[in-house]
């Protein structure tokens, strides 16, 4: 019966690409060949800390300058204007299918530093309540539960709650970010975890995992770890 009824919902909605956006001919695949073929994973060299495609040297530049919290993380994509262009549609646009791929490709291209951290918990980045009634969803929670399933580790998403709303971070500088995003967070228990994952869309300038490692850390977190599907240049 399950699978009659996704059969019926290929016909009516089939699943795209969430790269080209084009109908998959395959509706068992998550993404078309030709891009499958042509999106390639962030490789090495990369930033120790962060993980952004670097040319030269241990750290990127802004790692380099800036002091962040959080112990280790990389993004498995570079967010360029094709990823830019997927996520959009993911996030705002009812595309949520596409995070089923995102969530397989994060688990196959971030499994060796998933198994050398070795989390206890996986904890996705919140939304404000405001933005999550606007969205219908959190992007980052739907991915980190998919994560969970691959790899077996818990997920919380209530732990970390965004208490404050804040401005978008898109146009915003580095500084500008992190004075955003002061006191936006709160972390509802004390930790038992000491290793947690952190889940997101987009890593750019890591205010946001600064913030919310810092949270986590006066709460009883020792290491704090990210996993995101794109991240930004240097």
């Amino acid at each position: 019966m399950k699978k009659l009824i996704e059969n019926i919902l290929n016909v009516f909605y089939p699943r795209c690409c969430p790269v080209c956006q084009k109908v998959l001919k395959d509706q068992n695949r998550m993404i078309c060949p030709e891009c499958e073929e042509n999106l390639h994973p962030v490789g090495h060299p990369r930033c120790f800390l962060c993980g952004k495609p670097v040319n030269a040297g241990e750290y990127c530049r802004d790692c380099e300058k800036h002091h962040h919290l959080f112990d280790q993380g990389i993004g498995i994509f570079v967010y360029d204007e094709r990823m830019r262009r997927s996520v959009t549609r993911y996030k705002y646009y009812g595309c949520r299918e596409y995070g089923d791929f995102y969530a397989a490709a994060m688990y196959r291209f971030g499994r060796k530093e998933i198994l050398r951290w070795d989390p206890q918990l996986i904890v996705p980045v919140p939304i404000h309540r405001t933005k999550l009634r606007m969205r219908g969803f959190n992007q980052s929670e739907y991915l980190a539960e998919r994560l969970g399933r691959y790899t077996g580790i818990p997920v919380d998403p209530d732990l970390v709650q965004k208490v404050r709303r804040t401005p978008s971070q898109k146009k915003l500088t580095a500084v500008q970010r992190r004075k955003n995003l002061e006191s936006a967070f709160r972390v509802t228990r004390k930790i038992s975890e000491k290793r947690i994952l952190l889940v997101d869309d987009v890593y750019t300038t890591g205010s946001t995992m600064d913030a919310m490692a810092a949270c986590l850390k006066k709460k009883g977190g020792e290491k704090i770890y990210f996993l995101t599907l794109c991240t930004g240049r240097t």
